[in-house]
């Protein structure tokens, strides 16, 4: 891991928080990692004080985690705590959909054309994080028409603490050519909002979020193997 060298100033705390925290959600650290501090605070070319500051602060927005006897490490989730994740995102997110909906105008479907224009370049790089960003940029304009910074807020919350998965699984596609279902969806809801189709719109949402939690209930069923006869 390479993370760049910071330079002096008053607002160190924020710059080490900030270098760890893109860190984490390009999946340059991945979850599970180890935080060390001596090793980051070496890497970043700073002090251990404002890397530990970092690391809590890291821990107070849910993307570190510190375990008793053994230091921090990037929060990871159990399979069953992201099924709990994705079936909150679900309710807020179908929400945020139908109210954006009926709140956008032409002005939005303009934005949104620009960001799934964003998206393609980034699949073209092969850039999963760049497509991650872009995706989270194309749903934001959406939910934004919904006028609701709370809804917004909380949805952007959640898509934080699980970014690092998003990015994986972004990336496993990209790396298997299987690029085409990475803007179905998006491309589905543009469709959507430009023809006003508030439940069209709103059950593309729902059937790529059940998608992702058919994905991760069979991650489970594999990991916990054949059932006993």
């Amino acid at each position: 891991m390479t993370l760049p060298k910071l330079a002096p100033s008053a607002r160190m705390g924020d710059q080490v928080f900030d270098a760890l925290h893109a860190a984490i959600v390009t999946g340059e650290l991945a979850a599970g990692d180890r935080l060390r501090i001596r090793d980051l605070a070496t890497s970043l070319g700073t002090s251990v004080m404002p890397v530990r500051e970092a690391i809590t602060r890291l821990q107070e927005v849910g993307l570190a985690e510190a375990v008793p006897y053994k230091g921090a490490f990037v929060k990871g989730f159990t399979h069953r705590e992201l099924l709990e994740l994705y079936s909150v995102r679900r309710i807020l997110e179908v929400e945020a959909t139908l109210r954006g909906v009926e709140g956008s105008e032409k002005s939005t479907v303009a934005a949104l054309r620009e960001a799934f224009a964003v998206m393609e370049e980034a699949l073209r790089a092969q850039d999963a994080a760049a497509y991650i960003e872009a995706d989270e940029a194309f749903l934001s304009i959406l939910y934004s028409a919904a006028e609701n910074q709370v809804l917004l807020d909380t949805i952007r919350s959640l898509w934080h603490r699980c970014r690092s998965y998003k990015v994986m699984g972004a990336r496993s596609e990209i790396e298997r050519g299987n690029i085409k279902p990475l803007l179905t969806c998006q491309r589905d809801l543009l469709a959507a909002v430009k023809n006003g189709d508030v439940g069209g719109a709103s059950e593309v949402t729902e059937k790529s979020l059940d998608a992702a939690t058919a994905r991760i209930r069979e991650a489970m069923d594999a990991a916990s193997g054949p059932s006993a006869p």
